[in-house]
């Protein structure tokens, strides 16, 4: 079917009562709906705080975050959307109370005014409209084409002071698309209290009020509860919310994220939305495909059985947002190898000798989960803290051959240690750890400023170039044997190159450079030292999809369940060099000849039709 229309549609997503409802996997399980019917979906987040970025923000107060291509750091959102829609956002998708005040007070400082009060209505207000209008109109997919529908996800709770301005604004911005344009969708708690587990509608029904009283209507109200809403209460939230009962959709608590989608299909969101927007599918083999491969997914992850653990040491592990893209990593890679993650997190400080003498159970309890894992991961991080008990962690996965991944921080950390351990550089360290240290095998890069901190690290894609003689390197067969990738990152320190050659010279090897050569980027044990110890100084976790792993992730799991060795003998290395690196590759489980017996036995489920195959298997 063709798509016609004069404007394009907006999804407003609002939430109340409190915030943390869900109010993003709920706008990207709507734009994921959305695709499956063949539209084009951007998103933008609208995050009310006055920071300009999340940039300097503590992950332990806000959550990870995420880092785009054009070098954006934003807020944990945009990598829900950009892995449920398929799409590659920017900086501009996430509007701040910070960028809006900045713009506009540049603007009265040229004399873009004219002389008129600067106010926040209509000035703030106005701003606000005009940016949503300007990004909702850029490719963010692989078609370069405008989007169809732009999904705006306000952040904070209805009543909030510091979102007032964005709640004005849209009241406006109603206006200014038209009503056959615009829909909202109001996310809202249902909370159960007393013994016999009462569902209270008081909360949806204020919040509907205040939101009322703000001047927007919800076309649909996404009740947010531990069990499913019972028929009564749905009734009752209608009535009182002046909506029809079909909009009013229970959102209970779910298996997994992946399941949202789902369940608000079965609820008839995306008919009540095409009927409000008055939306024309354009439905293909490619859509349809898509929401199968997505069902599929729900599916084996109910199904699975076979568990791989992975151990986590981390710096913020008390807020597991924190971590949120790594985890989704873990998760993707493990489903694509017919497993389920079971992943323990340590914080790193519990495995330092100093705990053993303040709290002896942690220190326990933390080692116990790192002698017993399948797979030891260290992520990124800033400061000295927990370090050494990283290093510990780090030592322990090399001498044990136990499957290492470390990312950023965690690629400092194994450079560290194996200099200390392995080079006999005992005092060696990072200078951001210690700024004396005779052996400074981790220094601040030249060109980062020591005095700014929002927006100065090394951020976004770069190119990583992987060198001669690495054509048998395990994490380059993953990626497909490409000569280059392109991987974000987000750091301020590198691996000293004065010691490059000593490493690479003890079996440390950095096989993977900056386009200069001069950057180390990835290292990598050989497969006859090690069954998988990699770190990349770039962080892979933020491309991953659900239906697309990565392939660091990917390898890393393999090593865990002992099936690398049969998955890189499967992989087909003639003309490395010369071979183009398909889409696929590096980012599914593939194969490009007859896989290996044992590893279709290992990787193999049965779709619906009781028909066995391999697990992500090329086409």
């Amino acid at each position: 079917m063709s798509f016609s229309t004069n404007k394009k549609k907006y999804i407003v997503v609002t939430g109340g009562v409190i915030s943390g409802i869900g109010k993003g996997v709920i706008a990207s399980s709507t734009g994921l709906l959305l695709r499956t019917l063949g539209l084009r979906v951007t998103a933008i987040k609208i995050d009310p705080y006055l920071n300009i970025d999340a940039g300097t923000m503590s992950p332990l107060d806000h959550g990870e975050v995420f880092v785009l291509d054009d070098g954006g750091e934003v807020d944990l959102d945009l990598g829900n959307y950009e892995r449920f829609l398929d799409v590659t956002l920017s900086r501009e998708n996430n509007i701040t109370t910070g960028k809006v005040y900045q713009q506009v007070i540049e603007r009265e400082r040229k004399g873009d005014y004219l002389g008129k009060t600067v106010q926040v209505v209509p000035h703030i207000t106005d701003c606000i409209q005009d940016w949503i209008e300007r990004v909702a109109q850029i490719p963010v997919d692989s078609s370069n084409l405008e989007p169809d529908v732009c999904i705006v996800e306000m952040g904070g709770t209805v009543g909030d002071i510091e979102s007032a301005p964005f709640i004005e604004a849209m009241r406006q911005f109603q206006f200014r698309v038209g009503h056959e344009n615009f829909c909202l969708i109001h996310v809202s708690m249902v909370p159960i209290v007393g013994s016999v587990g009462e569902q209270k509608t008081k909360p949806t029904q204020n919040s509907v009020r205040d939101l009322r009283g703000l001047g927007l209507t919800p076309d649909l109200i996404a009740c947010r509860s531990s069990t499913p809403l019972n028929p009564d209460v749905q009734q009752k939230i209608s009535m009182f919310c002046h909506v029809p009962i079909s909009s009013v959709l229970a959102v209970h608590d779910c298996p997994s994220v992946y399941h949202v989608p789902l369940l608000l299909n079965s609820q008839g969101l995306v008919s009540t939305i095409i009927k409000r927007l008055n939306l024309v599918p354009r439905e293909s083999q490619a859509t349809v495909t898509l929401f199968s491969k997505w069902k599929q997914l729900c599916q084996r992850l109910e199904r699975l059985h076979d568990t791989v653990k992975i151990v986590l040491v981390g710096k913020y592990t008390y807020l597991h947002d924190s971590y949120i893209s790594v985890v989704k990593s873990l998760e993707h890679a493990s489903l694509s190898c017919n497993r389920k993650l079971k992943l323990e997190w340590v914080e790193a400080t519990d495995l330092e000798p100093e705990m053993q003498q303040s709290d002896a159970m942690k220190y326990h309890d933390a080692w116990k989960s790192v002698c017993g894992a399948s797979g030891i991961l260290i992520p990124g991080g800033f400061g000295v803290r927990g370090t050494e008990g990283m290093i510990l962690a780090a030592k322990h996965a090399r001498e044990n051959k136990i499957p290492y991944l470390g990312i950023c921080l965690g690629f400092q950390i194994a450079v560290i240690e194996f200099a200390r351990n392995v080079c006999d550089l005992e005092k060696a360290n990072s200078t951001e750890l210690d700024e004396d240290t005779p052996n400074d095998v981790v220094i601040f890069m030249p060109e980062i400023t020591t005095t700014h901190l929002g927006g100065t690290m090394r951020l976004g894609t770069k190119e990583t170039v992987f060198g001669k003689g690495t054509e048998t390197s395990a994490i380059r067969r993953l990626y497909g044997g490409s000569t280059t990738i392109h991987e974000r990152h987000r750091h301020r320190y590198e691996v000293n190159p004065k010691y490059v050659e000593q490493f690479e010279a003890n079996g440390l090897k950095f096989i993977g450079r900056d386009e200069k050569g001069e950057r180390m980027i990835i290292l990598e044990r050989d497969v006859k030292d090690h069954p998988y110890f990699i770190a990349t100084q770039f962080h892979p976790e933020y491309k991953t999809k659900p239906l697309k792993p990565i392939p660091t992730f990917l390898g890393f799991i393999l090593a865990a369940i002992n099936l690398l060795p049969e998955y890189l003998e499967s992989l087909n290395p003639q003309n490395i060099d010369s071979a183009p690196l398909k889409s696929n590759l590096g980012r599914y489980a593939s194969f490009d000849g007859e896989a290996p017996a044992e590893l279709v036995a290992a990787l193999s489920v049965k779709d619906e039709s009781g028909v066995k195959m391999v697990v992500n298997a090329k086409k």
